[in-house]
Order: C-alpha cells, then structure tokens, then sequence
C-alpha cells in the first residue's frame, strides 16, 4: 500500500506539473532563435529601440487566464530564471492561441494587457526598467524565455523558447 500512494503521489505531481506544454513561436522575422538580431541588445552595447521579440502561443489549456513570461540569461547566474524581467500577459480565459506583442527594453512603460512581476535585476549594469535586452557585451551568452500559461495560481502548462546568443 505505501508503495501504491508513493506511486500515486507522483504520477499526481507529475501530471499537475507537466499536465501540457504550450507551443510557442517567434513571428519578428528578425529574430530566429539562433542569434540576438543586431540592435536587440541593452543600450551599453548600442542596442537601438530594443524590445522583446513578438510571440504566438498556441496550445493554451482551457481556462488559462494569464501567460507569465520570464526572460533570462543562461550563462550568467544572476540574470537566468526570469533575471531580465518578468511579467504576465491577460488572456481571454477561452483562448487557445495568442498573439503576445513586443514589450520595449528599459522601460516601465508596458503595453496594454501586461504586468511587471519582476523588473530586471541588474540596474545598475544598464538602464533599469521591466525588462533588460541581451546584454553581455557579444560574450555568446544564450538567451531565453520560459512562458508558462496560469488560471489563477496554477500553472496549467509550460515550455521555454530560445531567443539567441548575444
């Protein structure tokens, strides 16, 4: 029996945590995933008008409310898991697929349907605000952003998108 409700207590877990992925794709032409487009990075690196990249999101669980997206920096210790900012976009809870637009680097100033959670954690680096660009000074640091649709508290489903080493 305790082997049972250890098995089950698992599967249980497993299941609420990994109930779904979403699909999620970048629709700016420039940015392919691969590279950081030149002029995306942080102003200390000349990054001219930098923003994140426009998004589609599909496969979105059936009463999801929210998309949180959390911008990091694989190779830095202090700016991966949602260093560069984090925030959350309001969805139409009977939405499967949405469009996410491009949010402009440091700055508070966020478009209509998004929240700060979390502004970027390195101010004092680059100008503050809600999200930072790749900034590692061209140092093939990989970039990313975990997106994970909510309907509440709870994580209905989750994947993560490479954005590109910069």
């Amino acid at each position: 029996m305790k082997y049972k409700l250890l098995a089950t207590t698992f599967l249980a877990s497993f299941f609420s945590t990994y109930a779904s992925a979403i699909e999620v794709k970048l629709t700016d032409s420039t940015w392919d995933g691969v590279k950081i487009p030149e002029g995306q990075q942080c102003q200390k690196f000349g990054g001219q008008n930098p923003m994140t990249p426009a998004l589609q999101v599909s496969s979105i669980p059936a009463g999801s409310d929210t998309l949180v997206l959390a911008y990091s920096d694989r190779d830095s210790e202090k700016m991966n898991n949602g260093g560069h900012g984090i925030m959350s976009y309001q969805i139409d809870s009977t939405s499967s697929t949405v469009s996410i637009p491009k949010v402009p680097g440091h700055s508070y100033n966020l478009p209509e349907k998004f929240t700060m959670i979390e502004a970027h954690r390195s101010p004092g680096w680059d100008k503050e605000g809600a999200y930072m660009p790749p900034c590692s000074g061209a140092k093939d640091h990989a970039y990313y952003v975990t997106i994970k649709a909510m309907k509440g508290d709870q994580v209905t489903a989750t994947t993560v998108l490479e954005l590109g080493n910069y």
